[in-house]
């Protein structure tokens, strides 16, 4: 089932993607559960939202081993986790603004778990009991402001360096070996397969939730495959996960970004 977040009469709102239609669903799926409605409207009338509005964006970092090896890492014993702020989170073909910092901006594709009920302290074995679905993100990253800085709060927290999108699919399977694609103007920047993450979703959600509780909305994302490059004004982000979908995004500099 694909939830889709959409303006509709001027208010955002929910809907399920059935072919091409949408059936509007009474209020907020992931808290009330898919409710449907009899209204429907034709998918090509409508501009998807991002999925959701969390309360935070959980990341897990080098959790690819290629992708530790290509940044001079060895993979971390555990899940390496860091956050983005909310206000880092768009949607579909909304535009990354790319901030006035010298050096590089990365993309970084990724599979990304949305929370579907409070969730404290979650074992291993009830993972799926906290999961609405899943959908893709882009972990857009100041490179050269993270090696500045000495840690990654900034770099990775600008606002609009979140997208998320295009919706939410519930019955992905995160144990497949699906492929993810990263391409920039329809260049393959970066590839790789779920299968292949050292951190497995149930170990992630069991370590996020020891630290801090999650709430209905709130995103983990899992990690990038290997594949290093930045992007520029005027270009193009799209990530594809096969199951999923793509999420496209526009880059555009801000008015004072360096040059």
């Amino acid at each position: 089932m694909k939830v889709v977040r959409f303006r509709h009469d001027g208010e955002p709102r929910y809907g399920v993607i059935d072919g091409d239609v949408v059936t509007l669903v009474d209020g907020d799926p992931i808290h009330d559960g898919v409710q449907l409605t009899d209204q429907t409207v034709p998918f090509t009338q409508i501009t998807p939202l991002a999925p959701v509005v969390p309360s935070k964006v959980v990341c897990v970092g080098m959790n690819f081993a290629e992708h530790a090896a290509e940044m001079h890492h060895e993979g971390p014993q555990t899940p390496l986790v860091f956050l983005k702020p909310p206000t880092a989170v768009i949607g579909q073909g909304d535009t990354i603004v790319l901030p006035p910092v010298e050096g590089r901006i990365v993309h970084e594709g990724e599979l990304a778990v949305v929370i579907g009920k409070v969730a404290h302290r979650v074992a291993e074995k009830d993972w799926a009991d906290v999961v609405f679905g899943y959908t893709i993100a882009n972990d857009v990253s100041a490179r050269d402001v993270m090696f500045a800085d000495g840690q990654w709060a900034r770099a990775k927290g600008f606002d609009t360096f979140c997208p998320i999108g295009p919706w939410i699919e519930t019955e992905f399977d995160p144990f497949g070996h699906n492929e993810i694609t990263t391409r920039v103007d329809g260049e393959v920047r970066r590839h790789g397969f779920t299968g292949d993450m050292t951190h497995k979703i149930p170990e992630i959600i069991a370590f996020v939730t020891d630290a801090f509780t999650l709430l209905p909305g709130d995103i983990i994302c899992t990690g990038t495959p290997a594949g290093l490059g930045g992007f520029l004004d005027g270009q193009t982000v799209d990530i594809t996960i096969d199951g999923i979908g793509t999420l496209s995004n526009p880059a555009k500099n801000r008015d004072d970004r360096v040059s």
